[in-house]
């Protein structure tokens, strides 16, 4: 298989500093953050990171990390749903907890001056006019509302638009398709969030999904996880991993129970293509995406294919 690593830099030392606690009034608790950067270099592109159910800022170091040192700053906010922070299920926030994941993405890009701070270093080095958002599953549902998806109410008509101008690309892993019919009668019962409307969605972002990606969430195959691509404006890209779960080959973390489907050789292949993905969308004039596109569709032994429109 052809690496793509022409497409990557050299790593940079990372140094990462946790918690980050940007105060939230009316959240019921601080933000807290997780933030990763190169030590060296200037003029840094940001990605904010949505985790997915269950999970921290202390997640995902396979996707951060990497990140971190291939130049780009990466802050990772903990969502009410962290299982380290054992919220209720009878919590009056659990019913709105999806909004309050869109709430924190905003969060961290309104207080950058407080997170520049708080990493040794940083300070004048971010560049506050390239920004992306990214996420994996339900993270990636609420990455996905910074670009403009809506969620749908019961009559079928879109919410609020909680899209942000600061935003100019995303990284959406495993992303939930439509609601309606298309959800199972559970999901259809407990996450009545889950009805997106990508009509707005017209920013630049990269779909990611695995062709073995069956969730209990939808009555549809893992083709659900690619409507985004197909039913918004706008420049998108997907990537569709060949024979990957949900996790993706592990994106997740190294090792971690969840992951069905282990796979080094496909998380580094994800690994590689969304930063380069992130050079070429937050850099236009950076060749990187198209070359590691060009050099997976040459490779005799794919690990996936990408589709552009």
């Amino acid at each position: 298989m052809a690496s793509t690593e022409a497409n990557t830099r050299v790593p940079a030392p990372v140094v990462s500093v946790r918690p980050v606690v940007l105060p939230a009034p009316g959240r019921g608790e601080d933000l807290q953050v997780r933030v990763s950067a190169p030590v060296t270099g200037h003029d840094l592109p940001l990605v904010v990171f949505s985790h997915g159910y269950g999970w921290s800022m202390d997640g995902y170091a396979p996707l951060a990390d990497f990140w971190a040192a291939q130049g780009f700053v990466v802050a990772q906010p903990t969502h009410l749903d962290s299982r380290t922070l054992g919220l209720p299920a009878d919590d009056p926030r659990t019913p709105l907890i999806w909004r309050h994941r869109v709430e924190d993405l905003k969060r961290v890009l309104d207080r950058l001056d407080l997170l520049e701070a708080a990493v040794p270093g940083l300070g004048g080095r971010l560049d506050r006019d390239r920004v992306a958002v990214a996420g994996h599953s339900w993270g990636a549902q609420t990455a996905s509302t910074l670009l403009g998806a809506r969620v749908l109410d019961s009559a079928g008509v879109p919410g609020e638009d909680m899209s942000d101008p600061r935003v100019k690309a995303g990284v959406l892993l495993a992303l939930p398709g439509r609601g309606g019919d298309d959800l199972s009668p559970f999901a259809a019962e407990h996450f009545p969030f889950m009805s997106p409307s990508f009509d707005g969605m017209a920013a630049p972002a990269l779909i990611v999904a695995g062709d073995q990606d069956r969730s209990a969430l939808s009555v549809r195959g893992p083709d659900w996880f690619t409507d985004a691509y197909f039913l918004s404006p706008g420049d998108k890209d997907l990537l569709t991993l060949f024979g990957a779960e949900h996790a993706l080959g592990g994106v997740p973390g190294y090792g971690v129970a969840e992951t069905t489907d282990e796979s080094p050789e496909r998380v580094a292949l994800v690994q590689r293509l969304t930063s380069a993905f992130l050079r070429s969308a937050l850099h236009p004039e950076d060749p990187a995406w198209p070359t590691a596109c060009s050099e997976l569709k040459e490779d005799p032994h794919p690990l996936g294919q990408v589709q552009t429109r």
